[in-house]
């Protein structure tokens, strides 16, 4: 656990403007959908920072920042995987190619996004729909 959360202005400088924007739109589009339990942490090797939205002990997502650059990552788990593939074709291509060239684990398929618009966020909501519904109208 992060002691010192990073505030505004020191987001904008690690990841830029723009992303920063794209980053704020998609915790707001989260939070509208999901209540949750929002935890910061170190990124780890490749992330300066990681933002999980949790509830009850599961993780929804995670997102990721480091230098002008900000991630989102979903995990699919086995059962999840089987709603994805079968309405697969409804995604983008994008969509579709970071799910096939994602590498499958123990707990789960990774899928890391890096979004620099909000132009994919309608099948990001729609992958986290798959893990849990939404509990706020």
């Amino acid at each position: 656990m992060l002691t010192v959360i990073p505030n505004e202005e020191e987001m904008t400088a690690l990841v830029g403007k723009s992303l920063y924007d794209v980053w704020g739109k998609l915790c707001a589009w989260i939070d509208e959908r999901y209540e949750m339990d929002h935890l910061w942490d170190k990124g780890g090797k490749a992330w300066d920072y990681e933002y999980k939205y949790r509830r009850g002990g599961k993780t929804l997502c995670a997102l990721y920042a480091r230098k002008n650059c900000v991630g989102f990552m979903v995990i699919l788990g086995k059962d999840e995987r089987s709603k994805f593939e079968a309405d697969r074709e409804s995604y983008t291509k994008e969509v579709r190619k970071i799910y096939d060239e994602a590498q499958t684990y123990h707990d789960g398929k990774w899928l890391m996004f890096e979004p620099v618009d909000a132009s994919l966020f309608d099948d990001f909501m729609r992958l986290l729909q798959i893990k849990r519904k939404p509990n706020r109208k």
